[in-house]
This record gives C-alpha cells, sequence and structure tokens, in this order.
C-alpha cells in the first residue's frame, strides 16, 4: 500500500487579487504561506512520512512544497519538478480580473471557460516572456521551460487538454512510485490536481466540474498495487 497526497498551492498573490493565474509565475500571499504552513503541520499531526515529492516548475507550487514539509520536518527528501504539474494555462485571460472579464464577456461565458471540461479559453496568438499587471511584471514563458518542445508549450488550455499533459507524467513518473510502494505528495495546482483527481476516482467530465481543491488543504489517497483506492480523507489544515 501507497499513500499520495495531495496539496493545492497557498493563496497566490493573484489569487488575492481575484486574477486569472494560469501559467504566470506568482508568489505566496501572506495567507497563501499560512495555509502551507498549516498544511505541513497538519501532516505532521498525522504522521505521514513521505519518500518521494513531486511540484510544478511554478513558485508558488515549489514554495507551499517547501513550507509544508519543513513543517512536518521532511524537507530533506528527494524531489522532482515538472512543468506537466502545472497550473492550466488561461490563455488570454491570464492577469485580467475575474469580476472584470465577467463584466465584459458575460458571467455565463466566464463561468464556462473557468469550469466547463472542454471549453477553452480565448487562445494567446503567441508566448509572452511576461505579464504586467498593476506595473510589476511577472514572468510567464522563460528560460524554466527552455528545454519543452515550442509545439508543446500552450497558448491557452481546458482541463481536458491539462489532463492530456498531466496523465502520461503521471504514469512514467509519479505512479511508478506509487506502484513500488513510495509514498509521494504532490503540491501543485487546482486543474492540475483535479485532473489528477478526475483520473484517479475515475470521475466523468460532467461530475468533476463540481470538484474544488482549497488553497492549501491536503487531500489524502491511501492505494493499492494497482492505484485502487483505498480510503481517501481531506485533512483539515
Amino acid at each position: 500500500m501507497a499513500k499520495l497526497v495531495l496539496i493545492r498551492h497557498g493563496q497566490s498573490e493573484w489569487n488575492a487579487l481575484n486574477l486569472f493565474n494560469g501559467w504566470v509565475d506568482t508568489k505566496l500571499s501572506e495567507t497563501g504561506i499560512d495555509q502551507a504552513k498549516k498544511a505541513g503541520a497538519a501532516l505532521l499531526k498525522e504522521g505521514y512520512q513521505f519518500d518521494k515529492a513531486y511540484t510544478s516548475v511554478l513558485t508558488r507550487a515549489i514554495t507551499t512544497l517547501h513550507l509544508a514539509l519543513e513543517e512536518a520536518g521532511q524537507l530533506w527528501i528527494p524531489e522532482e519538478k515538472a512543468w506537466q504539474l502545472n497550473e492550466r494555462h488561461y490563455g488570454a485571460l491570464q492577469g485580467l480580473n475575474k469580476a472584470d472579464a465577467a463584466a465584459k464577456y458575460g458571467d455565463e461565458q466566464v463561468l464556462q471557460w473557468r469550469r466547463s471540461y472542454d471549453t477553452l479559453p480565448p487562445l494567446l496568438e503567441h508566448s509572452v516572456e511576461s505579464v504586467e499587471v498593476n506595473g510589476k511584471s511577472y514572468p510567464a514563458i522563460d528560460r524554466r521551460y527552455h528545454d519543452v518542445p515550442e509545439e508543446q508549450i500552450p497558448l491557452g488550455e481546458n482541463l481536458k487538454v491539462t489532463l492530456e499533459r498531466v496523465l502520461p507524467y503521471w504514469e512514467s513518473n509519479i505512479s511508478k512510485d506509487l506502484k513500488n510502494g513510495k509514498n509521494v505528495i504532490i503540491a501543485a495546482h487546482g486543474n492540475s490536481l483535479r485532473a489528477l483527481v478526475k483520473h484517479i476516482e475515475d470521475i466523468s467530465d460532467d461530475d468533476i466540474l463540481g470538484v474544488e481543491i482549497a488553497n492549501g488543504q491536503p487531500w489524502v489517497y491511501d492505494l493499492d498495487s494497482d492505484l485502487k483506492i483505498i480510503d481517501k480523507k481531506i485533512l483539515e489544515a
């Protein structure tokens, strides 16, 4: 039996400002830092021991992982960063205020872009290196993606496309660790984790729309050797 823990990053700067984030690299807010530490404290309280950690290449997820593991006394465990675990790319919506987008495009359209399984957001015409908000520049597509084939850099994604990039990485890396009996922790993002949850729990395209993963709240799975769920619980952090 192996244990899998999923943690969505703590509140980010742009979460606090109600902005579409996606692949733009933002930091945790003070609230997000506190959420990440509380997640680690909850893991420590439960006595969970990990063999391997995975995270995306985005700062808010990496910082969440490190803060949580530090609180849990396990900052030393092996760690792997993968762009495949990045948040869903919100295309031309990245950097826009969600309320402003709803006023411009209509509540129903924005809700469909946000929650539909297979509806794409407005796509970017080309990749951008950074996005500017309130006079501050935030990295987007920079040298951390230098080894990613250009055709694999998205201009916008829905949950379906996000799952299609997350799943091969799950199969080639994470699932192998779990099948070998290793306990794994993943700190990533609302939609990359929802994609994994959809796969792990075999959730339908319609039902996944109602699944929400809160910032900094650990989801814990006990899995058998075939990665079937023995037990699942969501910790109060």
